[in-house]
C-alpha cells in the first residue's frame, strides 16, 4: 500500500519487520506490559475491557525506535461501539502511572465518535474528524505512524487523517507502543509494526484550464 501524505509517499508494504507474532499467552507474557484496564485473549484475540474514562494501557515491553509503522485489525465488542486506540513513539511515566510522551490515534474516539491524533501528555497537538463511517462489531483493518512527527492514520487502506508535529516526539528516546480502550470494549489481532520506508515528492498543480 502506498500512502500519499502531503511532500510524501509511504510504502508500507517494505520496511523492516519488527514484530509479527500471533497473540498467545506465551507472547502476551514475554512482550507486552498491562498497565491498566483488563487485557486477556479470547479466541486468539487481545481483548481490551475499561469501563473508566481514562486510558486502559497494554504497552510493548521491547522497544521500536525511529519513523515506524503499526498495522493491526481490530473491532469493538458489542454493545460497545467506540473508541479502538493505539500509540507509538511512546512511554510510560512511572512516577505518574500514566502515559508519557506517545503519539496517539484512534477511531471513533474523542466523545462524538471522531478519527483522531494527538500528542500525549499535554495534548496540545490534537487533530479530528467525524467523516469517517464507523461500524461497531465490524473487523477494521488499521494503520498508523509517523515520519519525524507526520502522522497519519489509516483504514481499510484509506487515508483517513494526517497531522504534522512542529516538535516532533524524540523517536529515539520514546519509542514504545501500545494499545487503548478508553471506557471501551475491544478486540486486536495480526498486529505487525514495521520501520517506514518513505520518499519526499514534490507538490505542484498543473494548470486545469
Amino acid at each position: 500500500m502506498i500512502i500519499r501524505l502531503i511532500r510524501k509517499e509511504v510504502d508500507t508494504s517494505s520496511g523492516k519487520i519488527l514484530y509479527d507474532l500471533p497473540f498467545t499467552e506465551e507472547v502476551l507474557e514475554k512482550y507486552w506490559e498491562i498497565y491498566t484496564g483488563k487485557w486477556y485473549l479470547e479466541d486468539g484475540w487481545l481483548t481490551g475491557k475499561n469501563p473508566d474514562n481514562f486510558p486502559g494501557m497494554i504497552i510493548s515491553k521491547l522497544d521500536y525506535p525511529g519513523n515506524v509503522i503499526v498495522e493491526f485489525e481490530a473491532r469493538t465488542v458489542l454493545p460497545c461501539t467506540h473508541d479502538i486506540n493505539f500509540m507509538w513513539n511512546g512511554s510510560w511515566d512511572e512516577e505518574k502511572n500514566q502515559r508519557g510522551y506517545a503519539y496517539v490515534a484512534g477511531i471513533e474516539g474523542w466523545w462524538n465518535g471522531k478519527v483522531g491524533i494527538e500528542k500525549s501528555p499535554e495534548y496540545k497537538l490534537t487533530a479530528c474528524t467525524p467523516l469517517f463511517d464507523f461500524e461497531p462489531g465490524r473487523v477494521y483493518k488499521i494503520l498508523g505512524g509517523s515520519i519525524n512527527g507526520h502522522c497519519f492514520v489509516c483504514a481499510d487502506n484509506k487515508l483517513l487523517l494526517e497531522v504534522t508535529d512542529p516538535d516532533p516526539i524524540d523517536n529515539q528516546k520514546y519509542t514504545k507502543v501500545g494499545f487503548e480502550a478508553y471506557c471501551s470494549h475491544i478486540q486486536i489481532r495480526n498486529v505487525k509494526i514495521k520501520e517506514a520506508v518513505w520518499k519526499e515528492i514534490e507538490e505542484r498543480y498543473i494548470p486545469e484550464f
